[in-house]
């Protein structure tokens, strides 16, 4: 049986790809020590998907374990010896990070580096795949010459009618200090992949989502969203008029391109992985999609400041990953997403 090791397993990504992977066949050793509870707080806590992976997954070794611990991932890893190894461990907050910046880099960049050079050590022909984030291209994309649309803003440019590919500039922009780290962190993986012509990829997620995220205002927008409106309680809306775009992809499609790059790895590889156009949402429209599941109207404040090196408008172009694996596509809408995170929370406050 081939051994799968996934950090942060009782995240939203993580556990989707330990439940993924179980029910192909794959032992799944999971990594987490409950960082996030730390980072916000009681509702950011993600015990209950530990429980939820030990009771559900047959074959799952739950393993409390920081990665910015050097000599204890070096030890794991050896320990374990699996046949794969999905990085989706982080501080995943642009706001939290000027908080706690030291936690946020020697999480985001020195934890991520620890686990390459643990994985170097053990072998350099096991497939490494590192969740980062759109983010790395900073404030960038605002550049992009945009239009404004009754309920979002869009790109105005032809050249990015499918969105922003892996060529985009992620130098001479604003990133916030969580966008540097993560910059690391995607750095190091192209290195070691170029350098020790290892197996690996950066995956740029954009806004990764899905019925298991404990989402939070300062991380997991449509989580958060639908929480609020579900609670009756009041959503921050930060600049751009509510305006702003984000493409969204539901967990279990990460999942799935995951398992089709650890079949058919590539060396030093970025993708760009996100919903594409056509899963596209701004907040305003977000919020008339969840009353209309809801059947509650969206209580909201606007402060017209926006968030440091947020984007404008972002989506991501799919082109690249379904040219080098075709047999890979969105299977989750927009639509669907947004019912299942409800369902969800419907079931967790009662």
């Amino acid at each position: 049986m081939k051994k799968l090791l996934v950090t942060g397993s009782s995240g939203l990504i993580g556990s989707e790809v330990c439940i993924h992977f179980a029910n192909i066949g794959w032992e799944i050793h999971g990594v987490d020590n409950n960082q996030r509870a730390i980072f916000f707080g009681p509702n950011g806590d993600t015990r209950w998907n530990q429980n939820r992976l030990k009771s559900t997954i047959r074959h799952f070794v739950h393993h409390e374990l920081d990665i910015r611990d050097r000599s204890g991932v070096l030890a794991l890893i050896k320990e374990v010896k699996p046949d794969a190894i999905v990085h989706t461990a982080a501080q995943p907050s642009h706001d939290r990070a000027v908080a706690i910046p030291f936690d946020d880099f020697d999480t985001n960049a020195v934890g991520t580096f620890n686990l390459l050079e643990a994985t170097r050590q053990y072998s350099t022909e096991v497939p490494f795949v590192h969740m980062s984030t759109n983010k790395v291209y900073g404030d960038a994309p605002n550049r992009i010459k945009m239009k404004e649309l009754e309920t979002r803003w869009d790109y105005a440019d032809p050249n990015y009618e499918h969105g922003i590919a892996e060529n985009f500039t992620i130098d001479q922009s604003k990133h916030s200090l969580f966008g540097a780290s993560k910059v690391a962190a995607d750095i190091s993986v192209q290195e070691y992949g170029r350098y020790f012509n290892m197996p690996s990829c950066a995956l740029r997620g954009g806004c990764l989502t899905g019925p298991s995220h404990s989402g939070v205002e300062l991380h997991g927008f449509l989580s958060y969203l639908v929480k609020c409106n579900l609670e009756e309680k009041e959503y921050t809306i930060f600049g751009y008029k509510g305006k702003q775009v984000r493409d969204n992809i539901h967990s279990y499609d990460v999942a799935r391109f995951i398992e089709e790059f650890i079949n058919e790895p590539r060396v030093a590889e970025v993708y760009n992985l996100g919903g594409g156009k056509e899963n596209t949402c701004s907040i305003l429209e977000a919020f008339d999609t969840v009353s209309k599941i809801s059947g509650k109207p969206m209580k909201y404040r606007y402060d017209n400041n926006n968030r440091i090196g947020d984007h404008i408008c972002y989506y991501s172009d799919l082109r690249k990953m379904k040219s080098h694996y075709p047999k890979w596509d969105i299977t989750k809408s927009l639509q669907t997403t947004f019912e299942e995170i409800y369902q969800a929370w419907t079931e967790r406050v009662k």
